[in-house]
């Protein structure tokens, strides 16, 4: 970093057991093909732009497993390959219910997940979405107890608010969470604000920002702020890239070292998403973007 540049390309830490990815994700929400092989010369092109860190969950694909299974199928089909990618994968939803984070349930999910991926364990375990009728210190024994059997080899949790990251870390432990998950884009600050990058900062733990581009509303236009187009676009203009690698860009400035999760299908938009650890932005370009997304100045 140099010149006032805050943008960071680095790699970023999952835990504190030598696990290490790189500073964008591959996510796997559209993961939805039936074709193995393009699935894996996709999987192959996000990690030769060093998105090494895979994100999916029991719930993606166009099935309950869907995704995971191909993701499986992808993982026997190019031996070593396993050993090249961080897997990281979430549980706790439960359709019809909707979410269930009871021991009991939890470790079902795990496991068949793991069945699902054809492996024996995975790199990154998350609770997808908090469960409001379970308590935090059977979710906590049970994700700690899923470490010890070596079926995850680091934990996080995903869309929790900022109190219900207190509770369940309080029933952790120092340090035992690696990762947080909140949406967060140039479209969606609150995470900048309430306290959720605060405590990753404060505790070590790394933010995976899911939904990065809002969906895609970044690249189409649709539903933002006139303001908020207009500085990315000229941001992207003066670095010589698009307007969602500016907002790719964005993230990657903060602090607490952001990892955000690219959930396009399609190697041409990986190679454009990749182009952001070349976008030099100081504080007043980041500043600029947060006054147009939020339509009034700082005061």
């Amino acid at each position: 970093m140099s010149d006032g540049n805050l943008v960071r390309g680095d790699r970023r830490h999952i835990g504190r057991g030598g696990l290490k990815c790189g500073p964008i994700a591959f996510g796997c929400w559209r993961f939805t093909h039936t074709d193995v092989g393009y699935a894996r010369r996709l999987v192959e092109h996000a990690l030769s732009l060093g998105m090494d860190l895979v994100d999916t969950a029991d719930i993606y694909g166009t099935g309950y497993g869907a995704a995971e299974e191909l993701l499986g199928r992808v993982l026997q089909d190019s031996p070593g390959l396993r050993d090249r990618l961080v897997l990281a994968t979430k549980g706790g939803i439960l359709p019809g219910v909707p979410y269930d984070s009871s021991g009991t349930w939890l470790r079902r999910a795990c496991e068949a997940s793991l069945r699902r991926l054809q492996v024996e364990s995975v790199d990154l375990y998350q609770v997808h979405r908090p469960d409001l009728f379970g308590h935090p210190e059977e979710v906590a024994k049970t994700l700690l107890a899923l470490r010890s059997e070596g079926k995850v080899r680091e934990i996080g949790v995903s869309n929790y608010s900022p109190s219900q990251y207190d509770a369940i870390t309080a029933f952790l432990g120092p340090r035992a969470l690696a990762t947080f998950q909140p949406e967060l884009s140039a479209a969606v600050l609150e995470p900048l604000r309430d306290g959720t990058l605060d405590r990753c900062m404060r505790d070590g733990v790394t933010p995976l920002a899911w939904s990065p581009l809002a969906g895609g509303r970044i690249a189409s236009g649709e539903g933002l702020r006139a303001e908020l187009l207009a500085v990315l676009d000229e941001l992207a203009g003066r670095e010589g890239v698009s307007r969602t690698a500016i907002s790719i860009a964005f993230l990657l400035a903060h602090p607490s070292r952001i990892v955000p999760i690219a959930g396009t299908q399609q190697n041409q938009r990986l190679d454009d998403v990749a182009t952001a650890v070349t976008a030099h932005l100081d504080r007043k370009d980041c500043y600029r973007i947060i006054e147009a997304s939020e339509g009034k100045p700082l005061p």
